[in-house]
């Protein structure tokens, strides 16, 4: 009997770039964010002599091969189980292709979980959580996130994750323009103007990270007053102070929005903190149409309806706002609609929710 699983997708409340590393890569400090708008990732599996892979989609933009990251999550983790298979993914799409808001990835983790959901009937045994975790490190940057769900710190490339406490759950809506952003030529155009700019103490810390430390601090600042007795707020390097607080959250996940003991929601106080997105720096100059519709998310006639917060999603090309009212939501919605932009209204989804939602 088939699984079907509810992939969600997410988005990047604040996303900073630090300078490009020996190994070409560049580190980043982001706080991703799960949305209840998903997929639906329909797996069928059985043990079999030698693995067979077959993957159908009901868009035709989704690869179909070696290329999917649902595939490739499959192929390694059954490798790693030390089994063999015939599987069968059906993806069924319902959010955008290569967006910006990880349905791709979100696509390989729906596989895992369907696929050992599936074998478990034939007494194949689970990965561990660290296994789970290198693999999906391995398949793609944004993958690890969505084995942990809710409010996540991602670090390195993105792909280091540790849980934060959870945000309540917020009205959001999703601006889906049809417009294609070149992930590698973004970060290109950030290394330009960096390499323009006068190394200041405002771009180069000792680490030669102060962007990943500000975001940091304002994550520290944020989240502090929700942490468990005992953890430290963040301080120090981008190495220490946040990271390290929130590597001891993995397994606190019981948060709610009264844990904050009278403090302000974490979400007002992110914004307060002044979070962006690096990218939309430059993202924003090759595509400006993306800017203007941050400005149709962000601004409204009336104030009650204006964003709490809105952003590009990762290096887009979606974009999102965050609303205090499903009014507010419904009206962002509607000056997306008018302007020609495909809209979709959702909500953000907290830990618990996420898992329970997953396979319900």
């Amino acid at each position: 009997m088939a699984t079907r699983v509810r992939s969600y997708c997410k988005i990047n409340l604040g996303l900073a770039i630090g300078p490009v590393r020996a190994d070409g890569f560049h580190p980043l400090a982001t706080c991703y964010q799960t949305l209840e708008a998903h997929d639906l990732v329909t797996v069928e599996a059985r043990p079999a002599a030698e693995t067979t892979l077959a993957i159908t989609s009901t868009d035709e933009r989704v690869p179909l091969d070696a290329r999917n990251t649902a595939w490739k999550m499959a192929e390694r983790a059954l490798a790693a189980a030390g089994t063999t298979a015939a599987v069968h993914i059906h993806i069924e799409k319902r959010l955008p292709v290569q967006g910006g808001i990880g349905a791709g990835s979100a696509n390989a983790v729906a596989a895992l979980i369907g696929l050992e959901r599936e074998l478990a009937g034939h007494g194949v045994s689970s990965l561990g959580e660290p296994e789970r975790l290198r693999i999906a490190a391995e398949v793609g940057s944004d993958v690890p996130l969505f084995l942990i769900g809710g409010a996540v710190l991602g670090v390195g490339r993105g792909e280091e994750v540790s849980p934060l406490p959870d945000l309540p759950a917020t009205e959001c809506v999703l601006a889906l323009p049809e417009v294609a952003v070149s992930t590698p030529e973004a970060y290109r155009a950030w290394d330009r103007i960096q390499a323009g700019r006068a190394k200041t103490e405002e771009l180069t810390g000792p680490d030669g990270s102060d962007r990943l430390l500000r975001l940091s601090r304002a994550l520290a600042s944020a989240f502090a007053p929700r942490l468990p007795e005992g953890l430290p707020a963040g301080r120090g390097s981008h190495s220490s102070g946040v990271f390290a607080w929130s590597e001891g959250l993995a397994g606190k996940t019981g948060f709610s929005s009264d844990d904050s003991g009278g403090n302000s929601d974490p979400l007002l106080a992110l914004v307060r903190t002044g979070i962006e997105n690096d990218f939309e720096e430059v993202v924003f100059g090759q595509h400006p149409f993306l800017g203007k519709i941050k400005r149709i998310l962000a601004e409204s006639v009336d104030p009650e309806e204006a964003a709490v917060y809105a952003a590009l999603s990762g290096s887009g090309s979606a974009l999102f706002g965050l609303y205090g009212s499903a009014g507010a939501a419904e009206a962002a919605e509607g000056r997306l609609k008018a302007a020609g932009i495909r809209a979709l209204r959702t909500k953000t989804l907290p830990r618990a929710e996420y898992w329970r939602g997953m396979l319900g």
